[in-house]
């Protein structure tokens, strides 16, 4: 046995519709597609507002250290100058006015030095006016300093004492004040900063829930499309199953129903063949025997008669092989075993095959429908060995079991390969065999490889004798 017909393929198995692919996918991939960029544009957006409170926090905090660190180098360079100017209006030593003249030169620009490099926290306009005040009073501060060094000794010691009470300490206090004033709306604009700050912070907050909240909400939406197009496609998947399934046992019924009349069918007309034409021919040839026996015929009419005879007799067993091969009499009348033994004798007859049959507990009488089914499987079975197995011999094994019978058509010829899946190309006569186990809900397997020949297995259930209709 080898491979069947291969013009004819029911290996299509049924795929699910394209476009319902591509929705679903489509779906899915532009949900989760819209849920991560929502994602990403939003931890950018989040990352660079984030970089720029950071970078202007820093800011705020660098200008904060740099205001208080020079408005304190003015108030030490003031504190500086005004001793200084002290020690010089009450110092008599010969080193004078130039050593005084010089530390108070530095101190000023020290405090120029400060000022220029004073950057303000924030754009108060009262911040701004502190300033200006506070410059304006260095400004006098140095005026009133620098003149007294060029006092005489009389004048010194006559109104050093009220020039310091009166002038350098109140004007040095003033900037001090101013000074601290500066530094007082300075920490105001660092905490004004500082809210804003906090207020940037607290909306990345809430965008950061909004986004996230979205995102989350999205996310939910396109699970609940998915889920329910999901539930959909399977919903008409179970109901298309269901249809399958019904068309399947339709086909099944229908298939048993039409093996059931063709057999019938087989079995009327070989009945008719045996009971009508069979009996005419043996009455035709009956009475040419009586008519060449009883006729004085000449030589010419003789061998005639004697040719109609020799015709009559053979398409006489003509009709009975025929009979016998559309539904032989002696599976009705001597069972299973001895019909598919007549049958191989006469397929080893015609074909040349040799043929062997092996049988185990096949003494009980199987229903007519498994007698009938098995016998044509052997049928068709053999007739693939013939067209096509190539083979040198072949072997049919029957065996009774508890509640099936094992059949068993094994060969050694060719073989044909086995797909991939398992699923051999099936051409007309394996599909009717299929359809014929199907049919009593038995199995059916095909074994077989390239060049070791082919080994086909099938199990029925061993109903009783008294028949039990095909489902």
């Amino acid at each position: 046995m080898t491979a069947p017909d291969p013009d004819v393929d029911d290996g299509v198995r049924p795929r699910r519709p394209w476009p319902s692919r591509v929705t679903i996918r489509g779906t899915l991939y532009a949900g989760f597609g819209l849920v991560f960029v929502l994602w990403l544009a939003s931890g950018f957006e989040l990352a660079r507002r984030l970089d720029r409170v950071e970078q202007r926090a820093g800011a705020v905090s660098t200008r904060a250290s740099i205001s208080d660190r020079q408005l304190s180098d003015v108030r030490g360079h003031v504190l500086v100058a005004s001793v200084y100017l002290r020690d010089a209006l009450f110092d008599v030593t010969p080193r004078g006015d130039g050593y005084y003249r010089a530390q108070l030169e530095l101190a000023r620009g020290g405090i120029a030095r400060a000022l220029d490099a004073y950057v303000p926290v924030g754009d108060l306009p009262a911040e701004r006016e502190s300033f200006r005040e506070l410059r304006t009073e260095i400004d006098a501060f140095w005026d009133t300093v620098l003149p007294v060094l060029e006092w005489d000794e009389t004048r010194r010691a006559a109104e050093v004492r009220q020039l310091l009470r009166e002038q350098i300490i109140p004007k040095r206090e003033i900037i001090s004040r101013i000074s601290e004033r500066i530094q007082q709306l300075n920490r105001v604009a660092l905490a004004q900063e500082q809210d804003q700050m906090r207020q940037i912070y607290a909306g990345m907050r809430r965008q950061i829930l909004l986004s996230s909240g979205l995102a989350l909400v999205a996310g939910i939406v396109v699970a609940l499309v998915a889920t329910r197009y999901a539930g959909g496609l399977e919903r008409q998947i179970r109901v298309q199953m269901a249809k399958n399934a019904e068309n399947t046992r339709d086909l099944q019924r229908l298939s048993a129903r039409l093996v059931n009349v063709q057999e019938e069918e087989r079995r009327t007309i070989a009945r008719e063949l045996h009971d009508e034409v069979g009996q005419a021919l043996t009455a035709i040839k009956v009475e040419l025997s009586v008519a060449g026996k009883h006729a004085a015929l000449t030589e010419r009419e003789g061998t005639a008669l004697k040719e109609a005879r020799t015709l009559t007799e053979r398409t006489l067993q003509q009709v009975r092989d025929l009979s016998q091969m559309l539904h032989p009499a002696m599976l009705d009348d001597l069972g299973l075993p001895e019909t598919v033994a007549w049958y191989l004798n006469a397929f080893s007859t015609r074909t040349g095959i040799p043929t062997d049959l092996v049988q185990e507990a096949m003494e009980e009488r199987l229903a007519s429908e498994i007698e009938t089914c098995l016998y044509r499987i052997v049928q068709e079975a053999l007739t693939n060995v013939a067209r096509h197995a190539r083979a040198k011999s072949c072997r049919v094994y029957l065996r009774r079991l508890t509640d099936t019978v094992l059949l068993a058509v094994e060969d050694d010829g060719l073989g044909f390969p086995t797909p991939v899946d398992g699923r051999a190309r099936r051409g007309l006569g394996l599909l009717g065999i299929e359809e014929r186990v199907s049919g009593f809900h038995g199995s059916l397997k095909l074994e077989t490889s390239p060049g070791k020949g082919t080994r086909l297995t099938v199990e029925l259930p061993a109903l009783p004798r008294a028949g039990v209709e095909v489902s």
